[in-house]
């Protein structure tokens, strides 16, 4: 298995995994040429992806897609509410989106989506299955029973710690946009992570801590306040963080 997270944040999602041959993206929120730059220097030729993997249509998500699509003509699988919300849906030839309303194969890996609780359409997170397991949850505002099952289980995972909700309270966002973050449909609270890792009856190999704000979080927060949490549970797991402005990978 291959993971790189070429971006994660407010400006811009792009997640690539390599598993048992099948090559993927998940999310296009950056440029389509930051993208192809990140991927190219992972070796991976943009046209060799198996297809591109869209959690929900807010623009920190889907803006390269359209570029991608006129490049690559690449698959794009979503669900139709999402597809329909894309602001950008009539730049994108229409023959390129595959609907799906349930778990479906993609070359030698299941891919399952699981509903999550975000201010979208109807937000999915991604469980992928093959010879090994990849889950990837961000955007929650708070983790349901169905993003705890998907997260069970899986080696490798890419999980939200935006922000830390004494930092949030006392920043410079209008109170709208902090209840927003705050609320059960926005964004997962550093310490909310970590107890989602520690209800796990079965560890992960690496943990991506994804999704950090800039403005509401620090890494080094993020990191010990998982970390924390996680020792006091005599929890152990591999921690790796994520950035909006460099690739970080995984081969395993």
């Amino acid at each position: 298995m291959e993971v790189s997270v070429l971006a994660s944040g407010s400006k811009g999602n792009a997640i690539f995994v390599e598993l048992d041959g099948t090559r993927l993206l998940v999310d296009a929120g950056i440029s389509a040429s930051r993208i192809k730059k990140g991927l190219t220097e992972q070796g991976i030729d943009p046209a060799d992806l198996d297809g591109i993997l869209i959690t929900h249509e807010h623009r920190d998500h889907v803006n390269g897609l359209p570029m991608l699509s006129k490049w690559y003509h690449l698959p794009i699988f979503t669900r139709r509410g999402t597809m329909e919300h894309m602001a950008c849906r009539d730049k994108i030839p229409g023959e390129c989106f595959r609907v799906f309303e349930e778990a479906f194969p993609l070359g030698r890996v299941k891919v399952m989506p699981f509903g999550i609780s975000h201010d979208a359409a109807d937000p999915v997170g991604y469980r992928l299955q093959g010879t090994e397991t990849c889950t990837i949850a961000t955007d929650l505002g708070f983790v349901t029973g169905s993003v705890q099952s998907a997260l069970e289980g899986a080696d490798v995972m890419i999980l939200e710690a935006n922000h830390d909700p004494e930092l949030l309270k006392r920043g410079s966002y209008p109170w709208h946009l902090k209840r927003r973050i705050l609320s059960n449909r926005g964004h997962l609270a550093n310490s909310d992570a970590a107890w989602a890792l520690v209800r796990l009856k079965r560890r992960p190999r690496q943990v991506f801590l994804a999704h950090l704000s800039e403005e509401n979080n620090r890494p080094e927060l993020a990191r010990e306040t998982v970390r924390s949490i996680l020792a006091q549970q005599g929890v152990e797991v591999g921690l790796t963080l994520t950035s909006q402005y460099e690739t970080v990978s995984l081969r395993a």
